[in-house]
């Protein structure tokens, strides 16, 4: 599954209008309009154990709705695809929360609104900062600040996912709505409501020409395509002729899939039912895509040929698709499409941070300016609601700075403590403690030194430095705690794709980002994260002893 950016352009009248949409749409994110229950799924015991924790404290300042929150883990060996998986973490959370006497199953059907957010993957792009999160991916931080513990911490990408999508909770009562927790995305469509049983969110177009499907490279995305009843069909990477064989021929509009969809209660509790006996067994792996939307929205022929694309054999996919059509017959027995769209708009502003360099590119952005950068910087709440762009009031806070420190006006700076040195333009740094800074367009995350920072354009996520001479931040550089006193220093740069060196000892490294990942398998997420925390501690204290801090 692609994430995708797109920055809307806007020219003249239409920009203000526009923008002023956008902030609309913003507003909305940050008013309390969350969803009642939140499901997180997670890739193992510990990160449930951390997510529970944490949500629990956050769950209010992130969505301004005390949501109950049920966090679970997939124990399905081999994985269940995004289609089983999604309906065996319901099923698990339903488990959960009835030993705390909530009935999940009553509560949807009587019209709350639920959320799943499923976090599994290893981030191999956005490495090496995921293992400084000892795997916990989803923690990777943001620069915007939230009480956790008593403490000033920074945002998490799940947690910025959890703000961006809470305002579709009250259009979505009485259903569950399904995301992925790592794009961030101001829709250009307003909030749209659900007319179907499943749908699933896309940005939508009108349907192109063959010229206009070529420039737009749509053969590389996986699409939906919306005829004049609102039914939609879901294609698989597919060229412009392909596309026309498969599609009805009252096909209107067309865009690209976010792969995020949402159920109604009955669609969700008759799926729960037919795939009972795999859910009993934890075998088989479906998702949502080949194994649930196409066999519904494609015709048998068609589905065939794609899934034989797949390597599934004529035979297996055959079964399905015969599966998946009695399923429809007995769900909806008057016919009708089962599958809709809630369309995003073509123009909707997107934040990725799934990739390293995107994660360089979307922080930096909330220090530069433009409607976008607005935009983003309201939604980190780095920026009061409703003031104008030239407002900077917000991009410093909770900070001890020094009389010799000079901090540039775009510059970001989040709960840090530095004596002295410059923080230049398009700077971002949240929770730093040193002596001396002289950085300029950097990101410091979570970073304490003994010695001064120096660099420009760099990535410091994490780092505890305890020597005198200067930090470096010309490069890519994220610290991983582990017990027993370990600090592995696993240093990097923005143009190292961690999917293609993922196996790759780079030079500067003791170990390859894989290893790191296996080393981190085995730990506890949030024993590492307070063992980190500790050493952060250590140096701060030193540099307090030594009077070297503000």
């Amino acid at each position: 599954r692609k994430v995708f950016l797109w920055v809307s352009v806007h020219m003249g009248s239409n920009a203000s209008a526009s923008q002023a949409m956008e902030l609309e749409e913003v507003a909305r994110m940050l008013s309390p309009c969350g969803f009642d229950v939140i499901i997180v799924c997670c890739s193992n015991q510990a990160a449930e154990n951390y997510w529970q924790a944490r949500l629990e404290q956050t769950v209010v300042q992130v969505t301004g709705t005390n949501a109950k929150v049920v966090a679970v883990h997939e124990d399905w060996n081999g994985g269940a695809g995004n289609g089983l998986g999604t309906l065996y973490a319901y099923q698990k959370a339903r488990d959960k929360a009835s030993r705390d006497g909530f009935d999940l199953d009553a509560k949807l059907s009587g019209g709350a609104s639920v959320a799943l957010f499923h976090t599994a993957g290893k981030g191999t792009r956005l490495a090496p900062l995921p293992g400084a999160e000892n795997n916990n991916k989803p923690g990777v931080k943001l620069p915007s600040l939230l009480e956790v513990g008593g403490a000033a911490q920074p945002l998490t990408v799940l947690e910025a996912v959890m703000r961006q999508t809470s305002s579709y909770a009250p259009l979505r009562g009485g259903r569950i709505s399904v995301f992925w927790g790592d794009q961030v995305f101001v829709p250009s469509a307003g909030i749209q409501p659900s007319t179907h049983p499943a749908d699933i969110l896309a940005a939508l177009r009108p349907m192109p020409s063959k010229a206009e499907w070529e420039a737009g490279q749509l053969h590389q995305y996986g699409l939906i395509a919306v005829g004049t009843a609102g039914d939609a069909t879901q294609l698989e990477k597919v060229d412009y002729d392909t596309a026309k064989a498969y599609l009805p021929p009252d096909v209107e509009r067309v865009g690209t899939s976010l792969g995020s969809f949402s159920l109604s209660a009955a669609l969700l509790a008759a799926l729960m039912a037919e795939f009972a006996p795999e859910l009993a067994a934890k075998c088989a792996c479906l998702d949502s895509d080949p194994h649930f939307w196409m066999p519904l929205t494609l015709q048998k022929e068609d589905y065939l040929a794609v899934m034989g694309k797949k390597g599934t054999p004529a035979d297996e996919a055959a079964a399905h698709y015969a599966r998946m059509a009695a399923f429809a017959a007995k769900f909806a027995p008057g016919g009708g499409g089962i599958l809709g769209c809630v369309d995003v708009g073509a123009k909707a502003l997107w934040w990725d941070y799934g990739r390293l360099e995107l994660y360089q590119t979307n922080n930096l952005h909330a220090a530069e300016e433009g409607p976008s950068p607005h935009a983003l910087r309201t939604f980190l709440k780095l920026q009061p609601q409703g003031a104008p762009e030239s407002d900077a009031s917000g991009r410093q806070q909770r900070n001890q700075l020094g009389a010799g420190l000079t901090v540039h006006p775009s510059a970001v700076v989040l709960n840090c403590r530095i004596g002295s040195g410059t923080i230049g333009a398009g700077c971002v740094l949240v929770n730093v403690t040193a002596p001396e800074v002289e950085v300029e367009a950097a990101i410091l995350m979570s970073v304490t030194s003994a010695g001064p920072v120096r660099g420009k354009r760099g990535v410091l996520y994490n780092v505890v430095h305890e020597g005198s001479e200067p930090l470096s931040a010309d490069a890519v550089r994220a610290d991983v705690f582990q017990p027993g006193g370990k600090q592995i220093v696993v240093s990097s740069s923005i143009e190292t794709d961690g999917g293609k060196a993922w196996k790759v000892t780079l030079p500067e490294n003791a170990f390859s980002f894989e290893e790191v990942y296996k080393q981190n398998q085995k730990l506890d997420v949030s024993e590492c994260q307070a063992l980190g925390a500790a050493a952060h501690k250590r140096v701060a204290q030193a540099l307090e002893t030594l009077e070297r801090l503000p």
